[in-house]
């Protein structure tokens, strides 16, 4: 999945929770959506209903967090960290978890860093800033 439509990551979620519910095996990329989601239970019920939720408009600026922006951020992380692309992102990770003092948190302090270079590079109309987005995980390491 390079480039997937709204409805393709959300189908793509929930499906791979109604495996894992269903006792199903769970494959490829399957497998970090699945560390994201027991990470977070309180998508478990969301997840467990597509047909309420396959097309529910999520607004950040009221404070709405959108559960499958949030969890495609921890997959996407995670294949960062997985193949430390870009190059450092791992270290820089490992002293935020150092900080931290535990996983769950230093990756949700790391995903703050990659929705802002997202952002930027969309607001932008620019591509990624690898460059800045190591910065600001630096930064994050520091606090």
């Amino acid at each position: 999945m390079f480039n997937p439509t709204r409805d393709q990551v959300r189908d793509f979620f929930f499906e791979t929770w109604r495996r894992y519910c269903s006792g199903e095996p769970i494959e490829g990329a399957q497998t970090l959506a699945l560390d994201a989601i027991l990470l977070h239970p309180e998508y478990h019920a969301m997840l467990g209903a597509p047909e309420r939720y396959a097309a529910q408009e999520y607004f950040p600026e009221l404070g709405v967090t959108n559960p499958f922006l949030h969890l495609s951020l921890h997959v996407a992380l995670e294949e960062q960290l997985s193949i430390d692309q870009p190059a450092g992102v791992r270290n820089h990770f490992a002293a935020i978890m150092a900080r931290r003092g535990e996983r769950h948190a230093a990756l949700h302090d790391a995903i703050e860093c990659l929705a802002e270079m997202v952002w930027q590079s969309q607001r932008q109309g620019m591509p990624p800033d690898g460059a800045a987005y190591l910065e600001r995980l630096a930064q994050q390491s520091r606090k």
